[in-house]
């Protein structure tokens, strides 16, 4: 069974500052970082099970670029919670 994803608005945040940041860098460098983002969480989607790395909390590394998403698993709702997109530096 797939899992649902619920984002939390300072992962938004994380997200979109990302975006801003590399379309500064290069035109459209932005838009292939979301597309990565998007990618990873359909990968959560059906199967979120990525290492865990402290408390509760779990990571998924992004392609190609130095972030990490962080989240937990709700197993009994079948929800994963992205709590946050850090860069891995």
């Amino acid at each position: 069974m797939a899992f649902k994803i619920k984002i939390e608005p300072d992962a938004h945040i994380d997200i979109q500052e990302a975006i801003d940041w590399y379309n500064k860098q290069q035109k459209g460098l932005g838009k292939k970082f979301h597309s990565a983002i998007l990618n990873s969480i359909e990968s959560l989607i059906k199967s979120p099970h990525f290492e865990m790395r402290y408390d509760n909390v779990h990571c998924l590394p992004l392609n190609k670029y130095p972030f990490m998403i962080h989240f937990t698993i709700d197993e009994a709702q079948k929800i994963v919670v992205v709590r946050a997109i850090f860069h891995t530096s």
